[in-house]
């Protein structure tokens, strides 16, 4: 179990069994290993100074914590040697899971379905490499995949809708192997993973709300070669048992006193500035599920550009699909699927628990509710610590610099670097909140406390 999981899901869910589904991604391997754990032991001798030569002092247990510390993997709870994002087969391999971008920390917390901000995959994936150099063993899926499409630029975010687009390739619409050449036009693009618990109250899938959720839908990342379309028939009741898991996750609470007099002043200015998009809450609280038109929300459009219709279509005919969608009913909630794959927009996201979410934006480029309350304040490059957390801000503890850093920087640490400057990263838009004055803006943010 999960530090404090108990307290943030629920075990009874409609479907499936979410006690199982838990387990499932902690322990079953959908995906071929990306490695053993003789690779995972030998990585530290790829570090810069003066990380390495700590190493090698270390003893084998402190080395595997500095690795899941660099990597920003968890421990798993029975075996603190394994990670959670991670399951380990009976001969040693690793392979990625699920909980790999959607299981992260808060302020050194544990808290499940908490996107994972800390992952440095594209950092991991290049030391794997260099280290199966040396010990010459095969390379598999991650370690050529990632020479032709970046698995993200910055540690926290990655480019996991370009997987998707690039794997959906080598597809028929029943998942049938279909050998083609890969693309080289796709618009690379990072994001920030959204927050498991913010399923139950969606009636679709991704920012720009184009796909009907449902089990099958969250097997798109299981789209590798080893895997052919008898796998996903074969594993489909898996993943309604793994659905049922992610729609019985609740946010975490805020763990520190809350000025209420403060915060009920905030409820109102939330209700006359934000809740037409993200909604009310409390007993009697509803979520629209607005989609709010690019021109109007004003953030980074990479990620609206990235997808064509037809791979918006495509997605959406194919077997991930087809899994008695009430289409009806989600035209009567006012949700055009069909109009939302042209990509005009960003849905508001629920606002449950966000005081735990943090980066914010789709691409993760503001790092507290305060920047994202304060547009003309939000850094143009910041770095974040390991598991800092920044509670009169409400988000990360950062550094915020003006430009990067003017030396040249290996790899691993410009990673560290969110750079707001780079394509697809901008952190402009979102002003709504701009006009508030200043007491307004740290009333909303006492109440932003409580949800």
């Amino acid at each position: 179990m999960l530090v404090a999981c108990g307290a943030h899901w629920h075990a009874a869910a409609a479907g499936g069994d979410a006690a199982r589904g838990h387990r499932l991604l902690l322990d079953r391997a959908y995906l071929p290993a990306d490695f053993d754990q003789e690779v995972f032991d030998a990585l530290w001798t790829t570090w810069e100074e003066p990380l390495r030569s700590r190493a090698e002092r270390a003893g084998i247990a402190e080395r595997r914590r500095l690795a899941m510390a660099r990597y920003g993997l968890l421990p798993h709870p029975t075996d603190p040697s394994r990670t959670l994002q991670y399951a380990v087969d009976a001969d040693g391999g690793w392979h990625m899971s699920c909980l790999a971008c959607h299981q992260g920390q808060v302020g050194g917390r544990t808290v499940p379905g908490l996107p994972n901000t800390n992952f440095a995959l594209e950092t991991l994936t290049e030391e794997v490499r260099i280290v199966k150099t040396r010990q010459r063993k095969a390379f598999g899926h991650m370690d050529v995949g990632s020479l032709l499409l970046p698995l993200g630029t910055t540690n926290g975010t990655t480019n996991a809708v370009i997987f998707g687009v690039a794997l959906m390739r080598h597809r028929d619409a029943d998942l049938a192997i279909v050998p083609r050449p890969p693309r080289f036009d796709l618009v690379h693009h990072d994001m920030d993973a959204p927050a498991w618990w913010h399923y139950r109250k969606r009636r679709t899938l991704y920012i720009d709300g184009f796909a009907p959720k449902g089990h099958r839908m969250l097997m798109q990342f299981l789209l590798v070669k080893e895997n052919g379309p008898e796998r996903f028939r074969e594993w489909e009741e898996d993943f309604r048992d793994i659905e049922a898991w992610i729609a019985a996750l609740r946010p975490p609470r805020w763990p520190g006193a809350i000025d209420r007099d403060l915060a009920a002043r905030g409820r109102g200015i939330f209700a006359r500035h934000c809740a037409e998009c993200h909604g009310t809450h409390g007993v009697d609280g509803a979520y629209p599920e607005r989609l709010v038109p690019h021109d109007e929300v004003g953030t980074d459009g990479t990620r609206l550009a990235a997808l064509t219709s037809r791979e918006r279509n495509d997605l959406n005919a194919s077997w991930f699909g087809h899994f008695g969608t009430d289409v009806d009913g989600l035209r009567k909630a006012g949700i055009d699927v069909e109009a939302r794959v042209v990509g005009g927009g960003y849905v508001a996201p629920p606002l449950d628990g966000i005081w735990a979410t943090a980066p914010y934006l789709h691409n993760g480029s503001v790092p507290t509710l305060w920047h994202l309350l304060n547009p003309a304040e939000r850094p143009a490059v910041w770095r974040r610590t390991e598991t800092g957390y920044d509670a009169e801000r409400v988000g990360l503890e950062v550094e915020a610099l003006d430009a990067m850093p003017p030396e040249r920087l290996p790899p691993s640490v410009r990673r560290g670097y969110f750079d707001a400057g780079r394509p697809g990263k901008s952190a402009a838009g979102h002003d709504f909140p701009a006009p508030l004055a200043a007491e307004e803006k740290r009333a909303l943010l006492e109440y932003l406390k409580t949800l």
